[in-house]
């Protein structure tokens, strides 16, 4: 960067060049110009390489160079393209009017435009610009999240009000001669009251964890567990979910499986998330299966398998991130963290998490835990 003639006089232009050699004999002639013209009147003229400082090119809002930028007096004027000097020969006498007519001799001095400090605070700008696109989307996901949330609790919470409302009036009919329920419906309502319960708590647990300002986010207590009975329960819980839609359910959790290390209840998390997706995804009639194997004396690898639409293979890696909903999911309900949770869980525990499937057949979710070492 150079600044030639006088620093003090009003005139001030920017000339933006590049190294491309085809702009040479264009760059040459207007650097001839514009010292025939500083020989007639003194100006301040900056020459600005826009391959070393492109922050001024996008101030400026440049598209193409060379390109010659009038910044003052105002208002700014930029020229380019191929008749640049003829445009400069159009243009001159009015900047010098202008020049003329807003700088009288008792006027001070416009001071010289400093680049060093337009390229800090373009760059600020653009810094700016950017934090305020992300938090604006942060804030647009929170309210799609606490929509959707408002909305998904609906169901589970309407289900569980009239079980525990049937079972109030199973235990204190108030209809004359009405007699209560008996003790087997009582059952099946407080397993369905459970079931609403869970799903619920998986709902706001899901969205708690998912933030990591949250003081709920992935707190480790890890022991000892049996994870073939863990799995059960989580199966138990949504077996009703799955028989609403005529599902199979298979399972292979032999007996004879180590324990595995971990947080029971966040391993508990995980086979709810890739349980209730399976049951979501598979159409009616189809099946779901859990299995584990003891795969080496340190893993054990559990596998949740749907027989649903299948994940192209583009997008098997992706659904793993934060926020990721495939066009499938367009109709169901959640919030885009689910398997993202998993994965933070399974890797918290020295584990692995991975899909394989495909389109049309179904997928099939692995993931593995490390076996309790005695």
């Amino acid at each position: 960067m150079s600044a030639e003639t006088d620093p003090s006089a009003s005139l001030q232009l920017l000339l933006f060049v590049d190294r491309r050699p085809t702009s040479l004999p264009q760059i040459q002639r207007i650097r001839s110009r514009l010292q025939h013209l500083q020989s007639q009147y003194s100006f301040h003229l900056q020459t600005i390489d826009i391959t070393e400082e492109p922050y001024l090119a996008e101030y400026f809002k440049l598209v193409a160079s060379p390109a010659l930028v009038k910044i003052c007096p105002e208002p700014r004027q930029i020229l380019a393209g191929t008749e640049l000097i003829t445009q400069l020969e159009t243009c001159w006498p009015r900047w010098l009017a202008a020049v003329d007519s807003s700088n009288p001799p008792s006027s001070p001095q416009v001071p010289v435009v400093d680049t060093s400090v337009l390229i800090q605070f373009t760059d600020e700008i653009f810094r700016l610009k950017q934090r305020q696109q992300e938090l604006e989307e942060q804030l647009q996901f929170k309210n799609r999240m606490i929509s959707a949330l408002a909305h998904d609790l609906r169901n589970p919470l309407t289900a569980t009000s009239i079980a525990l409302e049937t079972m109030e009036m199973g235990l204190y009919p108030r209809a004359p001669g009405a007699s209560p329920l008996s003790p087997e419906v009582m059952a099946q309502l407080l397993h369905h009251a459970r079931v609403q319960t869970a799903t619920i708590n998986r709902m706001i647990t899901s969205i708690l964890q998912s933030n990591p300002n949250s003081q709920q986010a992935l707190t480790m207590e890890p022991r000892p567990f049996e994870l073939g009975t863990l799995a059960q329960e989580v199966l138990n819980l949504l077996q009703a979910q799955g028989e609403a839609k005529h599902l199979h359910f298979k399972t292979d959790l032999p007996a004879d499986l180590p324990p595995v290390y971990g947080d029971p209840e966040q391993i508990r998390q995980v086979l709810m998330n890739l349980l209730d997706n399976a049951i979501k995804y598979t159409p009616a009639q189809g099946i779901v299966q859990i299995y584990a194997v003891h795969r080496t004396t340190r893993k054990i690898q559990v596998s949740v398998q749907d027989t649903g639409p299948g994940i192209p293979a583009d997008q098997q890696q992706r659904i793993f991130e934060d926020h990721v909903r495939l066009d499938r999911d367009k109709n169901q309900t959640g919030y885009g963290i689910g398997l993202a949770l998993c994965r933070r869980i399974v890797q918290s525990h020295y584990g692995q998490i991975w899909v394989d499937s495909v389109l049309g057949q179904g997928s099939c979710f692995h993931f593995t835990l490390p076996v309790h070492q005695e």
